[in-house]
C-alpha cells in the first residue's frame, strides 16, 4: 500500500497521518550518518506496512549523501532485512 508521507525536516520527522492519527520516523543527523531514533505507529495502524513504509522514505532521502544508521530496534531490524542498503 502506498501512503502519503510527508517530511518535516525542522522536526526531524517523516509523518503519516491516517484516520486522525499520526505515525512517524524520527531520525537524527551524526557526522555522515543518518540515524533513525524512533518508528512510532499508534496501535490501531499497526499491521498495514506503515512503519516499513516510513522507515523506507527516511533511508531514501537521504539520496546516498549519508550513511543509514538506526538506534531504532524497528529500523535495525529493517535494515537487516534490507541489505541493499548497507554501505
Amino acid at each position: 500500500m502506498e501512503y502519503d508521507i510527508v517530511h518535516h525536516p525542522e522536526k526531524y520527522r517523516f509523518e503519516i497521518k491516517q484516520d486522525g492519527l499520526t505515525a512517524f520516523v524520527q531520525y537524527r543527523l551524526v557526522g555522515n550518518n543518518l540515524d533513525i531514533i524512533h518508528t512510532i505507529v499508534p496501535a490501531p495502524l499497526e499491521g498495514q506496512g506503515i512503519a516499513a513504509s516510513l522507515v523506507k522514505a527516511t533511508f531514501d532521502a537521504i539520496e546516498n549523501q549519508l550513511k543509514p544508521r538506526a538506534t531504532c530496534s524497528y529500523a535495525v531490524a529493517w535494515l537487516k532485512r534490507h541489505q541493499e542498503y548497507a554501505k
